[in-house]
């Protein structure tokens, strides 16, 4: 609680999950003052993008700073829904977070690891296995991220693209222009180094229980987090059909695609579709945006869930496109990759 200036009465936040009331002044968040009175409030990027701290605002008055509109849809906050993270109180509050479906609740831990692999797939993307030297292996649930930390470079979010039955983490990691932490992965990250790896967060993960068609929309290394669900998903046996679209700009932009083909192979109802935006003369793919695709693709998506992962244009496109084929807010689970920059540009 900041005590510069004049004194402030602090407003009291009862959280209804826990049956505690915590206090905040008019600079701290909800997150924040829970946090520092010692609940474990669920939490992920801390920037309003990911959705993992949503609550519904009981009573009282915030005022929301930046935040994505893929982690809180303009209805959701019509309905008086808030991000935890990005919640001012500017009263007293009574807030509850969300119980998410099928929540699997697993400890955010930090590991030391080192560099196992490095590949190259395209001219931009580079595949980054690591090992974990202590601790064990990463719990998580297919389809979520954790923060990675290069040395001394600022840490970034990245997704796992390996299935949680295995040891060895997979990160796919998109070289940026200007960006601090990939043009390092990408030109001066060797087999040896040491990587810190945080989390794991999100809850746009895999619903094990869910039993009818799923829609995977990926763009660029997108695909990481769809990898895992769809590994994920095949391990467990889970019939249904599932739908991978896989946007690109160019067709050397496409990779994994013996591994897709594989994975079809092992599970039938796996229909791998990729999709280039520029194509160049005679591509033997389809053409277009992807979201385009999903939309030419199908008319009534009711009951069926989608799982979403790439640039927060392509994410928001495919959310608008798969509520207009009335398919429910609650069966889209979204995970948009917002670069330093466009965080920053959130209005």
């Amino acid at each position: 609680m900041k005590t510069d200036g004049a004194p402030k009465v602090p407003y009291k936040i009862k959280i209804r999950n826990v049956g505690r009331t915590v206090e905040a002044d008019d600079d701290d968040n909800v997150m924040s003052a829970a946090i520092l009175a010692g609940i474990d409030y669920p939490s992920g990027c801390q920037s309003g993008n990911c959705g993992s701290c949503k609550s519904e605002l009981l009573s009282g008055s915030v005022k929301m700073s930046n935040y994505s509109r893929i982690a809180l849809k303009r209805e959701e906050r019509t309905q008086g829904l808030i991000l935890a993270c990005r919640a001012v109180p500017k009263s007293d509050c009574d807030i509850a977070w969300l119980e998410p479906d099928e929540y699997v609740e697993h400890p955010r831990n930090e590991h030391d690891c080192r560099v196992a692999a490095i590949e190259a797939p395209t001219h931009d993307v580079r595949i980054v296995r690591l090992d974990i030297g202590d601790g064990g292996a990463l719990a998580f649930s297919a389809g979520q991220f954790a923060t990675l930390r290069f040395g001394d470079l600022p840490g970034r979010d990245y997704s796992m693209a390996n299935p949680p039955s295995t040891e060895q983490l997979e990160f796919h990691i998109r070289a940026l222009p200007d960006g601090l932490v990939s043009e390092h992965v990408a030109q001066r990250l060797r087999v040896g180094d040491a990587v810190r790896v945080v989390g794991p967060s999100g809850t746009a993960h895999l619903r094990q229980k869910h039993c009818r068609p799923i829609v995977a929309i990926a763009g660029s290394t997108g695909l990481a987090p769809l990898l895992s669900i769809i590994q994920t998903a095949i391990e467990a046996n889970m019939p249904q059909p599932i739908q991978l679209y896989f946007g690109v700009r160019q067709e050397r932009d496409l990779y994994a695609m013996d591994r897709l083909t594989a994975l079809a192979k092992c599970h039938a109802p796996l229909t791998v579709i990729p999709v280039i935006s520029e194509p160049k003369t005679n591509c033997p793919y389809r053409t277009g945006l992807v979201t385009d695709a999903v939309a030419e693709d199908h008319a009534n998506l009711d009951g069926a869930k989608a799982y979403i992962a790439g640039p927060p244009a392509m994410v928001e496109a495919a959310l608008d496109i798969l509520q207009a084929r009335r398919m429910r807010g609650q069966d889209c689970h979204a995970d948009a990759f917002f670069t330093e920059a466009e965080k920053a540009a959130l209005p």
